[in-house]
């Protein structure tokens, strides 16, 4: 088959390829750093055409441009599977909504549940076999373009090539519209600044825990990515990866030596993930790099896969906690943050690997705008927020106050353990409510 000849039949202008676009239509952007660029723009300048158009995207990245008129929301609904600080922006402009989900259920449910007219992504240009990489995203992106009526792939010199499992290639035969993008710089994400004294408490306490030969998954924020700087420099060796999201602190244990992936019972010596996103460093090591493997989520996520994995280590944040033990990590009352992501996924899978552990770590206060301190323990969650990893399946909780494990406790026994790592400052009024729920038993004190 002549693969460039059939490239060039398909590809197109972008104001051309949505033209397909109608009123009413589903439309599909991918994930984080593939939703399309020139695309989104040629779509926006058809705004005034359209009407009832619903988006989907997840891990924004940048603000689409069909989302930055000020009547946007009139033609345009955008719909998150997780929240970035961009989807929490078109959110709070009345044009956005999330749609919760655990992430290692998202390819089922594009090929059971819903529908897609259009999807348009960002790709990798054409191998010589005809085949573009989905690049950093693998994720979803299967499903969704196999349920897809209409495929637009933009193709930009940028992004690496990435190997991965099935699930993370799709062929020009299988493409209805090419349109070649501008070349933008592939979008970054940086790692935050640098790590608080309560940060660095927090992930020795976690560090003692990893044993050699472990295997990794952090979450993305401050806390995870200090644990992963405090692995860098400490004396563990051999450790696997097998991860939702990879972030620049893999590459620098990697860099460090402290990655083999030779106790890895599953795709050994091999750092596995389900989408990627951080600075330039991280895209140029992951470019066609044999020790990187991109995959499905249903498969990085997947509690059975986790399960067979042993010693594998699960670290992930919250925004609070309540003393039955219940932990929120998406939202804060009724203002939506993130999602559930994998978070739950992890926790269960760790729990079940032989040797494995999962960690929820937080710090134990939090500071408003104006200048008050609160804890981030709490009686009960706030009205309207989400528990996003129920009490029957969190294992150790971390603070800077210490490190307990929930598992086997009742509820008095779990109210007492959670009140130790509180902060000093609420522990008295924290046993008074736990008191008032019928969770406390005097001889605690």
């Amino acid at each position: 088959m002549d693969y460039q000849a059939l490239y060039q039949q398909k590809l197109t202008t972008p104001q051309q390829a949505v033209q397909v676009v109608q009123s009413g239509d589903w439309v599909d952007y991918g994930w984080c750093t593939n939703h399309p660029i020139v695309l989104d723009r040629a779509l926006a300048a058809r705004k005034d055409e359209l009407h009832d158009v619903k988006v989907r995207g997840g891990v924004t990245m940048w603000m689409p441009e069909i989302a930055k008129a000020d009547d946007a929301g009139e033609h345009f609904t955008w719909n998150s599977w997780h929240c970035s600080g961009i989807d929490r922006k078109i959110i709070a402009k009345g044009m956005g909504f999330f749609s919760p989900m655990r992430y290692s259920e998202l390819p089922r449910f594009y090929r059971e549940n819903l529908s897609v007219d259009v999807a348009m992504i960002q790709v990798t240009p054409m191998d010589s076999h005809g085949n573009f990489s989905y690049a950093l995203a693998a994720s979803h992106l299967a499903d969704m373009l196999g349920k897809a009526k209409v495929i637009i792939v933009e193709v930009n010199p940028s992004l690496p090539w990435v190997y991965g499992l099935t699930g993370c290639e799709i062929n020009i035969q299988d493409v209805d519209y090419v349109v070649e993008g501008d070349g933008a710089p592939v979008a970054q994400l940086g790692g935050g600044g640098e790590p608080t004294d309560v940060d660095r408490a927090v992930a020795q306490l976690i560090v003692e825990q990893i044993p050699n030969g472990a295997c990794l998954q952090l979450g993305i924020g401050g806390m995870p990515n200090t644990v992963g700087s405090m692995i860098a420099q400490s004396d563990l060796k051999d450790l696997g990866v097998h991860t939702e999201m990879y972030v620049d602190g893999f590459v620098d244990l990697a860099l460090a030596g402290k990655i083999t992936g030779r106790n890895k019972s599953l795709d050994k010596g091999r750092q596995v993930y389900a989408f990627a996103a951080g600075t330039q460093k991280l895209y140029d090591y992951v470019n066609r790099n044999p020790h990187v493997m991109a995959a499905p989520v249903d498969y990085t996520n997947d509690v059975r896969v986790i399960a067979q994995l042993d010693n594998f280590i699960s670290i992930n944040n919250a925004i609070d906690l309540d003393l039955f033990g219940q932990v929120n990590a998406e939202s804060a009352g009724l203002q939506h943050i993130s999602g559930t992501g994998g978070q739950l996924d992890f926790v269960m899978g760790a729990y079940l690997s032989k040797g494995g552990k999962s960690f929820i770590c937080m710090s134990s206060t939090v500071t408003g705008k104006d200048g008050s301190v609160k804890s981030r323990i709490v009686p009960t969650l706030t009205p309207g927020s989400i528990a996003t990893d129920p009490r029957s399946c969190v294992q150790y909780l971390v603070t800077e106050y210490g490190m307990i494990n929930l598992k086997g406790l009742s509820t008095w026994e779990r109210a007492k353990a959670i009140i130790s790592i509180a902060h000093p400052d609420f522990r008295e009024q924290l046993i008074r409510d736990a008191e008032k729920m019928g969770i406390w038993r005097r001889s605690n004190k």
